[in-house]
C-alpha cells in the first residue's frame, strides 16, 4: 500500500512538473485584435468577385462550381501607438467549416487613424438571412474626445458605405 501511494504521488509529481514546463499553445485569438462581430449575411453564384474592392492579402476560398454563401467578420486590431486599423472578411460555409474568402482593410476608417472604442451590429439576433451588412464602428481620433460612430453599409450587390452616422 505504501509502495502505491508512493508510486502514484511520483506520476502525481511528474505530470505537474511536465505541464508546468510544457510551452503555452498558440492564442486562438491575437491580443491586437480588440472589437469583432460577425453579422450580415452573403451568396453569389461561385463566379462573382468577392466584394467590390480587391482584397490586398486575400485567402482566396477555392470556390466550387455553383453557389457559395457566408457572413460577414469586421474587426479592429490596435497598431502599437494605440490607434486601430480596421478590417472587413468574408467567410465563406465550407463543408469542412468556415474559411476565409476575402480579406481587406476599410481604408478610410483606419485613415483616420482612430482609436476604437466599441464595434456593434445592426443586432444581435444572429446573422441574417438577407444579404448585406449594417454594423457601426465607435471610435475617437483624439483620445480625450467622446466617440463618434460610423456606419458599415454593404448592400445586396456588395457595394460598401462607409460613413459618419447620423442621429
Amino acid at each position: 500500500m505504501a509502495m502505491r501511494r508512493i508510486l502514484t504521488t511520483a506520476i502525481f509529481l511528474i505530470g505537474c512538473s511536465a505541464a508546468i514546463a510544457a510551452p503555452a499553445q498558440d492564442a486562438i485569438l491575437p491580443a491586437s485584435v480588440i472589437f469583432a462581430t460577425s453579422t450580415g449575411y452573403w451568396e453569389d453564384d461561385g463566379n462573382a468577385p468577392d466584394i467590390e474592392r480587391a482584397p490586398s492579402t486575400a485567402e482566396n476560398v477555392s470556390a466550387p462550381q455553383g453557389k457559395r454563401h457566408g457572413y460577414y467578420k469586421l474587426f479592429a486590431v490596435r497598431q502599437p501607438d494605440r490607434t486601430s486599423k480596421v478590417y472587413l472578411q468574408q467567410i465563406a460555409q465550407t463543408e469542412t467549416g468556415p474559411a476565409i474568402a476575402s480579406n481587406i482593410e476599410l481604408q478610410e476608417i483606419s485613415d483616420l487613424k482612430p482609436y476604437v472604442t466599441d464595434i456593434r451590429p445592426e443586432n444581435s439576433s444572429g446573422i441574417s438571412k438577407q444579404p448585406g451588412l449594417f454594423a457601426t464602428i465607435y471610435l475617437k481620433t483624439d483620445p480625450a474626445a467622446e466617440p463618434d460612430g460610423w456606419t458599415v453599409l454593404i448592400d445586396e450587390f456588395g457595394d460598401i458605405t462607409i460613413e459618419k452616422a447620423t442621429n
